[in-house]
């Protein structure tokens, strides 16, 4: 739950790939100093993105970025600990497993926790806006949190990054909360603060974040001790005004990192000379149809009543027929990528054998 001192300057490194993505991953923690943060011996927790089962390129972190991330932190912490927790839409499991990041746990010894099923100790937390108490998986009490997020665009947040990704600490119910995120993703990041931000822009999404996106291949690893200071260059980067993400500012005030861009300092590639401009977020039918749900009288009806698991069924179906109409085109454009196609083959040897 530390911040950055008053008058301290952030730091943010954007590193691109150039066909090495462990290359990349390694002069991007080196440039923020990351063994200043992580002591020698730390237990450490990983917490990747795989939100989504049906994933396509762009909305999961990918494993050949964990694993590169993975394989500079074993020789000097202890154990290497990868999380994520179930969603009320989503089977995490089959996403761990389909996406490449049980391979990647099972070839370099990581542990894999699912937060949902860990034990959890509710704790009270008065000084927090939306979320007065939190339950604390067991696995975050004891280790140090270093958070692995992807570039992607938010139809309700506008981008999603190094804050957002612990949105995932929380229950599985965590959509209750969605027409607060600005304060929630305060309270929560002022609980589970990343001591270390990592963020997979190898393949970006772009569009209709978080899912049904386009993959965009972005070639960047960003880097920083500072969540808020990552997600602002993220912004700069992606063609998108900071302000516009109004869940920095608020971070921000509670002390969490730095949102104003003339206190980050850059190392690396300059985010001003390397837009991306990505394509912004609307609303898909699925996010259009919940928020207007919940901003109408029929919320208690349609949220809190057995209509729910119907909500839900409409839901999964729709992106079933998203994944049939658009994925095949997505995966084939990647899957022709020379660096990051073969990480999804079944015969991928890793990043160690890759090269």
């Amino acid at each position: 739950m530390s911040s950055n001192p008053p008058g301290n300057r952030s730091v943010v490194a954007v590193e691109p790939v150039q066909r090495d993505i462990r290359g990349a991953v390694r002069r991007a923690l080196d440039a923020i100093g990351w063994k200043d943060v992580i002591p020698q011996g730390s237990t450490v927790a990983l917490k990747v993105n795989l939100g989504w089962d049906l994933f396509i390129p762009g909305s999961i972190t990918s494993p050949a970025v964990l694993e590169a991330l993975a394989l500079e932190l074993q020789p000097h912490v202890g154990r290497l600990i990868v999380v994520e927790a179930d969603q009320v839409l989503e089977n995490i499991e089959r996403a761990y497993r389909e996406s490449g990041v049980a391979a990647v746990c099972r070839r370099n010894g990581l542990e894999w926790v699912n937060m949902t099923h860990e034990p959890a100790t509710l704790r009270e937390f008065p000084e927090n806006t939306i979320l007065k108490t939190i339950a604390i998986p067991a696995v975050l009490d004891e280790a140090l949190l270093v958070t692995v997020p992807v570039m992607k665009t938010h139809a309700k947040t506008t981008l999603t990054g190094a804050l957002k990704n612990q949105w995932g600490c929380l229950p599985t119910m965590r959509h209750e909360y969605h027409l607060v995120l600005d304060d929630a993703l305060a309270d929560l990041n002022h609980v589970f603060r990343p001591a270390l931000a990592l963020m997979d822009a190898t393949i970006g999404l772009e569009g209709n974040g978080p899912k049904s996106g386009r993959p965009r291949f972005a070639d960047k690893i960003l880097c920083s001790t500072d969540p808020v200071a990552l997600d602002t260059i993220q912004a700069v980067l992606m063609g998108l005004d900071p302000a516009s993400v109004t869940h920095l500012a608020t971070c921000s005030a509670r002390g969490i990192g730095v949102s104003d861009r003339s206190a980050i300092d850059v190392v690396g590639l300059d985010p001003e000379d390397n837009k991306l401009d990505f394509t912004p977020a609307r609303h898909n039918t699925v996010s259009a149809v919940e928020t207007l749900l919940r901003r109408s009288w029929l919320k208690r009806l349609f949220f809190n009543t057995p209509l729910f698991r119907a909500c839900l069924v409409g839901a999964k179906a729709y992106y079933l027929a998203w994944t049939r109409l658009r994925a095949r085109a997505h995966w084939s454009r990647v899957r022709r990528h020379p660096v990051y196609g073969p990480q999804w083959s079944d015969d991928w040897p890793g990043i160690e054998g890759s090269g």
